[in-house]
């Protein structure tokens, strides 16, 4: 499996083409380092957190920037077992994130104190995936 962490400049440049104006819906799968892998010098260096840990505390240092533009967990989940798709690609975690629209995502990435709260991130994933979509009705069939 190829690992993914950041968004190549390419696929940056397609979801800032896209509408800025509509909700957004987030797809996130996470597969996670054993051990977190601080910067050397980083204050969480050396404390032997797991990767699982290092992205706690993502989650708190970023969770308020993430709630001030609006963002909220529409679901999460735990895996269990790729049905259809690569055997090599399993995730620790995967959960659904909302943003009101795009300009709220982009304000966030960009605002200089959730950057700071990045680099647990870093330290925490091996690869992931991050898929944008647009939210669609909720109901009991496929189509």
């Amino acid at each position: 499996m190829t690992d993914y962490l950041d968004p190549s400049r390419e696929n940056f440049e397609i979801f800032k083409s896209l509408p800025r104006d509509t909700p957004i819906h987030m797809l996130n799968l996470l597969r996670y380092h054993d051990e977190a892998q601080y910067p050397e010098g980083h204050e969480n260096a050396g404390k032997g957190w797991t990767g699982r840990r290092a992205y706690e505390e993502y989650g708190k240092t970023s969770g308020p920037h993430f709630a001030a533009v609006g963002g909220k967990i529409v679901w999460r989940g735990t895996f269990e077992a790729t049905v259809i798709g690569p055997d090599d690609e399993r995730w620790d975690d995967g959960f659904v994130a909302y943003y009101p629209d795009a300009a709220s995502f982009l304000a966030m990435i960009t605002n200089p104190e959730y950057q700071k709260a990045v680099v647990n991130r870093q330290a925490a994933v091996k690869t992931s995936r991050l898929v944008r979509f647009a939210p669609g009705e909720a109901g009991g069939g496929f189509g």
